[in-house]
């Protein structure tokens, strides 16, 4: 393949690479980042290509870190993993201004007080029963909508710190 390969369906885990490449020569090329993953060339190429359907966990894992691409594990939990599509978790990269006013959009003032009292109401009457179980429905839902912003300021923060690391 190479140096820049124009065959590409711009899947995740080839736009990393690429963007890890502005920073990293190594990863300028499939080959040399296949070696340094420690997978063929044509291996990686399928990844890159979505001709394997799911791929190896512990090479996305490698390939976070290589591309400090901490979305790659997020997104292979959310999508590729039958446990963890169950999350909600963030699975981009997004400026710290949308992380923040999507956290203080979700943590509506009033609404997190009534939260408050609705939880320690239901704690204080002995746990969850059939009779509040709705509103602990209601309190989930609620909290479901600052769970993502809150996994999306800890994505960036990982990866900006392992670029602080690297310098």
């Amino acid at each position: 393949m190479g140096k820049d390969c124009t065959k590409t369906n711009e899947n995740i885990y080839f736009k990393c690479r690429k963007e890890a490449a502005l920073y990293d020569e190594r990863l300028r090329s499939r080959e040399s980042a296949a070696d340094l993953l420690g997978v063929s060339p044509s291996s990686l190429a399928d990844y890159e290509l979505g001709n394997t359907k799911v791929v190896p966990v512990d090479k996305v894992h490698l390939m976070a870190d290589l591309y400090n691409a901490p979305q790659l594990r997020t997104m292979y939990c959310k999508y590729d993993c039958p446990i963890g599509a169950f999350l909600t978790v963030a699975t981009e990269i997004m400026s710290l201004d949308t992380i923040v006013l999507k956290l203080l959009n979700g943590l509506e003032e009033g609404k997190l007080t009534e939260v408050k009292k609705q939880l320690i109401s239901i704690a204080a009457t002995g746990g969850i029963s059939p009779e509040n179980v709705h509103s602990i429905d209601d309190i989930l839902m609620y909290l479901e909508r600052i769970v993502e912003p809150i996994s999306a300021l800890k994505l960036l923060c990982e990866k900006i710190k392992a670029a602080i690391d690297s310098i």
